[in-house]
């Protein structure tokens, strides 16, 4: 049973997001066995689309609810779902995918135990495989799996920003807000003690539902709306990029390094960045505040700026990313963001912006 439930879970993940890359090679099932005891693979594999109750777990397993409820609760545990209860009472359940999802959950706590270290052993594994076996960890896809989303105050007051574009308006609108550490740079710490980049380590941001399941299941703190801002202006003035999934109400907002973090590093990989990501802004530079210290181009994570003949920096627009950190790093207040044009808004929750992914990627299939 053991053999056939892992190759049922592969299909699970497979189909749960496509921002992920699920293979079924040797080196999967060894993560899968790691993360997943037989009977979290059956309950995971049993899990439907969006929130559900333990009974309906119930009647597809035929297992007892009380059964099924004390394995949820394990899982939830282990960050192999999430769980929060509603305003009657309710507890519900969420089966998500391993990216964004399961691999953040297991590394969030900053914990150094040596489970710890195993998981980060086998998920390493797992990813170096998928980039031999010739496949990026992400595919790039129309629309894009993730956005850059810009502190608002370095946007163009002309400029109608959208409530989903603005760092700082999440900030407002949630509760709870919790904030964790940062998945990729512990994940890498855990590999090798030597692998720090001097990036702030507690920076990753949780909102409302997600934010309840991270704080209820201790992998971060609840913070206040002054703290949660006073940690982004850190995050923002180390040159970290802040990047959410690419969906209009963000349920969290990651800082990422170009060094470690996944899902940058595989959208800067790409020869042409900027059809990688949703970008919604680009860099303006006023040539009478601009001293050409060169600051902006040096903090870029794109690499997408170069001094001119001017001596103003210039943007290569199919590099740029949208995300600001030039303007929060600049002293002389010489950059604003405006808006792009022709950019499409994003989809409006995650199962949408899944189907459009997965069209997308079928329409590349038969093309």
């Amino acid at each position: 049973m053991s053999e056939e439930v892992y190759r049922q879970l592969r299909e699970t993940m497979a189909k749960r997001g496509p921002q992920m890359r699920v293979l079924d090679i040797p080196e999967f099932y060894e993560m899968a066995r790691v993360l997943f005891t037989p009977e979290e693979a059956e309950i995971s594999n049993a899990m439907p689309p969006g929130t559900f109750t333990p009974n309906v777990i119930a009647q597809e397993t035929g297992r007892s609810e009380k059964e099924v409820t004390e394995i949820l609760e394990a899982m939830a545990d282990k960050g192999l779902c999430s769980s929060v209860v509603k305003r009657d009472g309710t507890r519900i359940y969420f089966g998500p995918p391993l990216l964004p999802g399961i691999f953040e959950y297991q590394f969030v706590r900053g914990t150094k135990t040596d489970r710890d270290r195993r998981i980060a052993r086998v998920i390493h594994n797992y990813k170096e495989a998928v980039q031999a076996a010739g496949a990026s960890l992400s595919p790039i896809t129309q629309p894009p799996s993730f956005r850059t989303i810009p502190v608002d105050r370095k946007i163009e007051a002309e400029t109608a920003v959208q409530t989903y574009e603005q760092v700082l308006a999440y900030i407002a609108q949630a509760d709870p807000i919790s904030v964790a550490t940062c998945y990729c740079r512990h994940e890498a710490l855990l590999l090798d003690e030597k692998d720090v980049c001097g990036m702030p380590m507690e920076v990753c941001f949780q909102f409302d539902r997600t934010a309840e399941n991270v704080i209820e299941r201790r992998m971060g703190r609840r913070v206040t709306k002054e703290e949660a801002a006073d940690i982004m202006r850190q995050a923002e003035e180390a040159g970290l990029v802040h990047l959410g999934v690419n969906i209009q109400k963000l349920d969290f907002i990651c800082n990422c390094c170009p060094c470690h973090c996944v899902a940058l590093k595989t959208v800067l990989s790409h020869p042409k960045p900027a059809q990688a990501i949703l970008c919604r802004y680009r860099p303006s530079f006023d040539p009478d505040l601009c001293v050409a210290d060169e600051i902006c181009i040096d903090r870029c994570p794109a690499k997408a700026l170069t001094l001119g003949e001017e001596r103003v920096p210039e943007v290569d627009l199919e590099r740029c990313i949208g995300c600001g950190v030039c303007a929060s790093g600049c002293l002389e207040g010489a950059i604003t963001l405006v808006e792009r044009d022709g950019v499409l808004v994003p989809p409006a929750d995650r199962r949408a912006l899944g189907e459009a992914i997965m069209e997308s990627l079928a329409q590349r299939g038969s093309s």
